[in-house]
């Protein structure tokens, strides 16, 4: 049976939207590996800046598979260089590879073995050499065959994967799923112009937005690791005089704590309440939202925030992401008439989560 290029550069978007926005200021990429005879070796993605792109993390995954060897071979030889000791490669999969030895590693180490391979990439693999080494490049040096591609690189310093990838004689496909390729760039388009905004809530099964805790412990990591990468977190006063929160990373190791705007007509702050204790942080009160100035801004509430984006009061905002719990919470459950158009929907164990536009 033959399966589509669509039904492979969906696996690949669908991997990548995992990391949507964690990968700021890059895009976020997903990347799928097939052998010579189309058998599925890999789906990876890029997790986050500074570390090892979609593709190579791809490709190294695919000769793990292709040869054991190979996996106790570069734990060894990571282990050796960074002192980071893996047991397994599902705990490989989440640690953020550094991305100038694994590249050195793999082109070391590939054996010729990914000869003929096709690859799946949601993005024009890039060209240049800035942190990470340029992704083209490592296609033509493992023989690719067949490089097929959702969606141009719009970036003029990274774009041009396309054609050095034609001057090896490598077969380029783009296009496939392109729509869902750009939505998947979105954020990245819109900080690169200027600001990219979203809207964080947790609900519970029973519809209650406040109160404190509601979702999970992973669901909880993730949004910490959002907190990590944005410029400046957005909190309703009401929120922050109620529910007292923190707001800082600590569920993230060496996490950056972000400044936050508290959006509040009054400044009548208990200033014990814990986010104004965060160490390195600068907190702002303001009854305006506009020229904030920043290029990734998370906004955090409850039900007056979620108001204000109902309302379209809420400059620039983009997304809502919404984590889903299904526990029941005691309070009173939201009252709106509004709806969500989901863009991506997963889970993180028990509570689901997704990424939605207002309708």
């Amino acid at each position: 049976m033959i399966i589509s290029d669509e039904f492979f550069m969906d696996l690949a978007i669908k991997q990548a939207w995992k990391y949507s926005v964690l990968t700021y200021p890059n895009p976020s990429v997903g990347c799928v590996i097939l052998d010579k005879n189309g058998a599925l070796l890999s789906c990876q993605a890029h997790k986050k800046a500074g570390f090892l792109h979609a593709e190579p993390t791809a490709i190294l995954f695919a000769l793990f598979k292709l040869n054991e060897q190979i996996f106790f071979d570069f734990i060894k030889a990571y282990y050796d260089k960074f002192f980071v000791k893996f047991l397994s490669i599902k705990e490989l999969e989440e640690y953020d590879l550094e991305p100038n030895f694994t590249y050195e590693f793999i082109l070391e180490n590939h054996s010729n073995l990914l000869k003929d391979a096709k690859a799946y990439v949601t993005l024009e693999p890039c060209t240049h050499h800035g942190k990470t080494p340029p992704c083209a490049g490592l296609f033509i040096q493992l023989n690719f065959k067949d490089v097929i591609i959702s969606c141009m690189d719009f970036n003029n310093i990274a774009s041009g994967g396309i054609a050095l990838l034609k001057q090896h004689n490598i077969n380029t496909k783009f296009g496939v799923c392109g729509e869902k390729g750009k939505q998947l760039i979105e954020p990245f388009l819109s900080w690169q112009k200027g600001n990219f905004s979203f809207l964080k809530l947790a609900i519970s099964l029973n519809g209650v937005i406040t109160g404190g805790v509601i979702s999970n412990t992973l669901s909880r990591t993730h949004s910490h690791k959002l907190r990590d990468v944005s410029e400046l977190l957005v909190i309703g006063g009401n929120t922050v005089r109620i529910d007292r929160p923190t707001l800082d990373t600590r569920l993230v190791e060496n996490g950056k704590n972000p400044d936050v705007l508290i959006y509040s007509r009054q400044n009548d702050f208990d200033k014990n309440i814990p986010l104004f204790g965060v160490k390195d942080r600068k907190v702002f009160i303001s009854n305006s939202l506009e020229n904030l100035e920043k290029k990734l801004v998370m906004y955090e509430g409850g039900v007056g925030m979620l108001k204000l984006a109902f309302d379209s009061k809420i400059p620039n905002l983009k997304w809502i992401l919404l984590y889903k719990s299904n526990e029941l919470k005691y309070g009173e459950n939201i009252k709106f008439k509004n709806s969500f158009r989901p863009i991506f929907e997963s889970n993180f164990e028990n509570d689901n989560y997704g990424w939605y536009e207002i309708n």
